[in-house]
């Protein structure tokens, strides 16, 4: 059976290929699934996408006439799928739910370590030959309260780390987890409260009605003062213009983000002979208390690992005619 593999990276074929299973026939190729590359899929028995390619209706309507019987995601994420549309044309949709919340927990903290404590200045200065300290000041993560949005597997795992640096944990999240209250201390509160009384705000929700454009310039208005603010969710989840105006009035006193709202065509495409075109992610980039990284809190080796096993146990139960264990 044949499987495209869209969006493959080469470290995704790598992965993928350490793992083969002989009853299905991978083919890699660089584009991301639109409506125009859907003809790629001619033939293939299922696709595997990726956080940004498009499984919009059309495209889905496109790849059932061509005989696609499943979409498989190699990610948690799946709002770049219809599935009501996918349902009503009788395909399959399975993601990858849990394929290593440490490794996005961890890039989230290293993420929060890097600007509390200026690391990127550091390394530029030092490079430089210029050995003072005065504008490299940081702070303690210990004793600092830090709100979690979205309190899932990474979230739990990210609140174990940081109470381990000796944080005060509060969060909000629709579905409440005592367990972490009991372990880690973590307390629930309403989003006002987070957004108000949080020193370092983290953002781990996934994006939806609820989520989108949660940080904008209403919330960041009723924010502490120097808030930082790490986002390892979903780009969508802050308004990057409201963003900017907290940056530049200092109500906002870091930013690191590791999705953008508008990353579809930029991220995981080398661009460094093209124009820049979007004037927002320019601007983001000017600033020195803002650190970007290209959607990359996944990559370790242990995540791909994972991530080849559970789409090839979605992909085996199709192929048995059965729903997969991860059916969206």
């Amino acid at each position: 059976m044949k499987v495209i593999v869209y969006s493959a990276n080469q470290y995704d074929i790598t992965h993928f290929q350490s793992q083969s299973d002989p009853s299905f026939e991978f083919e890699f190729v660089k584009e991301s699934l639109n409506i125009d590359t859907t003809d790629l899929a001619r033939g293939a028995f299922a696709v595997c996408i990726f956080v940004n390619d498009d499984a919009s209706k059309p495209v889905l309507e496109k790849l059932s006439a061509l005989g696609v019987r499943a979409i498989a995601i190699r990610a948690a994420g799946h709002d770049q799928t219809d599935h009501v549309a996918a349902h009503q044309l009788g395909l399959h949709v399975g993601n990858v739910p849990a394929y290593s919340p440490n490794a996005i927990a961890e890039h989230t903290v290293a993420m929060l370590l890097t600007l509390s404590r200026k690391i990127v200045e550091a390394d530029k200065r030092v490079k430089s030959y210029d050995f003072t300290l005065d504008p490299l000041v940081g702070f303690n993560l210990h004793h600092k309260k830090v709100g979690i949005i979205g309190v899932g597997k990474i979230g739990g795992i990210t609140a174990k780390i940081l109470q381990g640096f000796g944080c005060k944990l509060i969060a909000y999240d629709p579905q409440p987890n005592a367990v972490y209250t009991k372990e880690y201390g973590l307390q629930y509160v309403s989003l006002d409260e987070l957004f108000r009384e949080s020193e370092i705000i983290i953002i781990q929700a996934p994006l939806n009605a609820h989520t989108k454009y949660l940080i904008n310039s209403n919330a960041i208005a009723t924010m502490r003062d120097g808030v930082y603010i790490i986002n390892t969710g979903r780009g969508p989840i802050i308004n990057t213009i409201d963003a900017i105006e907290g940056l530049k009035s200092g109500k906002i006193g870091a930013l690191g983000i590791d999705v953008y709202e508008k990353e579809k065509g930029l991220f995981f495409n080398d661009h460094t002979m093209s124009i820049p075109t979007d004037d927002v992610f320019a601007r983001l980039l000017t600033f020195k208390n803002v650190l970007v990284t290209g959607h990359m809190a996944f990559l370790t080796t242990n995540a791909l690992d994972s991530i080849v096993q559970t789409t090839m146990d979605n992909l085996n139960a199709w192929k048995s005619g059965q729903d997969s264990p991860n059916e969206i």
